[in-house]
């Protein structure tokens, strides 16, 4: 166990930096209750988080804009993820750049979807920044100050496995539920 320590001391910061790339709320999660154990230092945590998801989500931003047929390639199989995408930006406006970042499954979609639109570089990359801050002040400090409940939450999953598989069953589920939902073709009468 020390060991795995040591190794997430030494490559936790790599890892955080690449995950958050795509996302992060997982890995900033677990640098944030190794922060709390005293394994990785928190403001480092937060400060890779928040440069990697912010460059992520200006990435999928400018290939979305700027090498559009790579990326309707890419995409070609969620078309009704990406609609809706579209139809969640005119709903909340600039305001999803935000949300999104909060929200599992679209998290990649929005910037995607927004890259597609005449939408300024200039004002996603400043809403970026201000979100991407947002999120990791968020998340990374919860998860700090939730470190004793996480702790024993892992503690209770590792005495009963079973445990794990149904969480992930149910969020995973409910996700592509709520997916299916959102995405479905509307039929007219």
């Amino acid at each position: 166990m020390e060991d795995t320590f040591s190794n997430l001391a030494t490559y936790g910061y790599i890892g955080l930096f690449l995950y958050s790339l795509g996302g992060g709320f997982v890995a900033l999660l677990g640098a944030g209750v190794l922060s709390y154990m005293g394994k990785m230092d928190l403001a480092t945590s937060m400060a890779v988080a928040f440069v990697a998801n912010a460059i992520g989500d200006v990435l999928l931003f400018y290939m979305a804009r700027y090498q559009k047929s790579m990326m309707m390639e890419g995409v070609k199989k969620h078309r009704r993820k990406l609609a809706l995408a579209h139809v969640m930006m005119k709903k909340y406006g600039s305001w999803i750049i935000l949300i999104q970042k909060f929200i599992y499954g679209i998290k990649t979609l929005i910037p995607i979807a927004i890259g597609l639109t005449k939408y300024d570089f200039k004002k996603f990359a400043i809403l970026n920044l201000v979100s991407a801050a947002v999120w990791t002040l968020v998340v990374g400090l919860g998860s700090y100050y939730s470190g004793e409940p996480l702790i024993e939450l892992a503690k209770l999953i590792g005495e009963e496995p079973w445990i794990a598989p149904l969480l992930v069953v149910l969020f995973g589920g409910g996700l592509w539920l709520y997916m299916e939902k959102a995405t479905k073709k509307k039929v007219s009468k």
